[in-house]
């Protein structure tokens, strides 16, 4: 069973990775061919700045998902780390998305639109804050000071006692 898991893991990696090789090699190639015949796109200094993480980005979820075979018989070895998983990979599938979308939209409207890329050091930023301010409330409640607060009892307990203190006449 565990078997028939890895390999459905494996094939949603690999099926996922082609997809995204796919959109960024056709986005990269739209951006570079309105550039070099229209000059539509005026500089290429942002694009290589804001372009450089993504296709790190990209490169390291490649390494991090690609699934392995054993070159002799062809098994599966490893079929890669799930890329749907929540936390810091969620966070680069964001940053990646939003990248495309801000290539996108130099292509379509003109360079100030790389000033949308702004919004990915926001999130983060907030991200980070929102974490920091979670971790702090909930490691605020660890201290001794509600030790002499009852406990609320629920109805069951509530109950139970009131059931207890009946007198039963059998």
């Amino acid at each position: 069973m565990a078997q028939k898991a890895a390999k459905s893991l494996a094939a949603r990696n690999a099926s996922v990775l082609l997809r995204t090789h796919l959109i960024s090699l056709s986005l990269h190639a739209i951006f570079l061919f309105l550039h070099w015949t229209f000059n539509r796109p005026y500089s290429l200094k942002p694009y290589i700045l804001l372009a450089c993480p993504t296709l790190i980005i990209e490169f390291y979820l490649d390494r991090l998902g690609r699934p392995t075979y054993n070159p002799v018989d062809g098994a599966l070895r490893s079929p890669g780390e799930d890329l749907g998983a929540a936390g810091l990979t969620e966070y680069m599938w964001d940053i990646l998305y939003w990248t495309w979308g801000c290539i996108g939209a130099v292509c379509l409207f003109n360079d100030r639109a790389w000033w949308l890329w702004i919004v990915v050091p926001l999130y983060s930023a907030w991200l980070a804050y929102s974490t920091f301010t979670g971790m702090k409330s909930g490691l605020a409640g660890m201290g001794g000071a509600g030790a002499d607060v009852p406990a609320a009892e629920s109805k069951r307990q509530k109950k139970m006692e009131k059931r207890g203190a009946r007198t039963q006449y059998r």
